[in-house]
């Protein structure tokens, strides 16, 4: 019986050795201009070893969700590392070029720019296929090609498609008292030190760039929440003027990614657990500014 069981074993694939929605699904390495399987990067740890694996399915290079799965990954990864997560790799929709610029705006540590195995995998899927395979929301009336982009993108704006958006933007106004997301800070101390306005939130050291005040603490009766009124909304701000505004022409969707609908596609991400040989994380986006919270993610790990 033992010889049976195990011949069984070797010829039937093991039901937790897959991972169906990224079957067959790849994306471009930045760095290695190749394709590369995301059912296999995500199913496979480190090295080969047994481990976890994280795979962020961004939305186009100019796009809120797309900057802050960025700037999230920036500070998180350090502590993802620590936790298990041994490889990490984000898809964005968009070209390579556009990639290398968000990355470089927000200061994410990437393979293309560092020989440091630790570093963030970037790939680039510019017509945002796998984000579809994976099953992220395509926005508002995705297959019709009467509207224009821009028009279901506005829409999408006060909720049509995307239910969640009205809600994530107006939390970045009104704060929360209860969870925390230190992320905010340290994306608000990049952009200043890159020259970004707002510039006045936030004072830091001279020398080392490192944050000394911020002062959003000093607001009366809130000032001591886990994240601050207006904190989220004025980073938003930041992002808006100085990365995805000014750098439209560099960060925007060519006319073949605007027919596909990577204007109005959202994101989400997977962690995948190569022991236990299943996912113990998934997310998929429910609105604009309605990406993932990597605190749930810290969590789960």
């Amino acid at each position: 019986m033992k010889v049976i069981s195990l011949l069984l074993g070797i010829l039937l694939p093991n039901p937790g050795s897959s991972y169906a929605p990224l079957r067959g699904v790849t994306a471009r390495s930045v760095k290695t201009n190749q394709d590369v399987d995301l059912e296999k990067f995500l199913l496979t740890a480190k090295n080969g070893e047994k481990g976890k694996t994280m795979l962020v399915m961004g939305t186009y290079a100019a796009d809120f969700n797309a900057i802050e799965y960025a700037q999230r990954l920036r500070y998180y990864l350090p502590e993802l590392q620590k936790r298990g997560v041994g490889k990490i790799g984000l898809v964005l929709n968009c070209e390579d070029e556009a990639a290398k610029v968000l990355a470089d705006l927000v200061d994410l540590p990437f393979d293309v720019s560092s020989n440091n195995d630790d570093t963030l995998t970037l790939m680039v899927d510019p017509l945002g296929k796998a984000g579809v395979a994976f099953g992220v929301g395509r926005g508002w009336r995705p297959d019709d090609t009467a509207i224009s982009p821009y028009a279901k993108l506005f829409g999408m704006l006060w909720g049509l498609g995307a239910w969640a958006t009205l809600p994530a933007v107006i939390g970045g106004y009104i704060g929360n008292p209860f969870t925390a997301q230190p992320w905010i800070e340290d994306a608000m101390a990049v952009g200043q030190r890159k020259g970004r306005w707002p510039d006045t939130a936030l004072i830091l050291d001279d020398e080392s760039g490192r944050v000394t005040l911020n002062k959003f603490s000093e607001l009366p009766l809130v000032g001591g929440w886990s994240r601050r009124p207006l904190e989220l909304a004025t980073l938003r701000l930041q992002n808006m003027l100085d990365i995805s505004i000014k750098n439209w022409e560099k960060l925007a969707p060519n006319d073949k990614a605007l027919e596909a609908g990577v204007l109005t596609q959202l994101g989400g991400c997977v962690v995948y657990d190569s022991e236990k040989m299943e996912p113990i994380f998934e997310w998929k986006d429910p609105g604009i500014c309605a990406v993932a919270n990597f605190e749930d993610i810290l969590q789960k790990l």
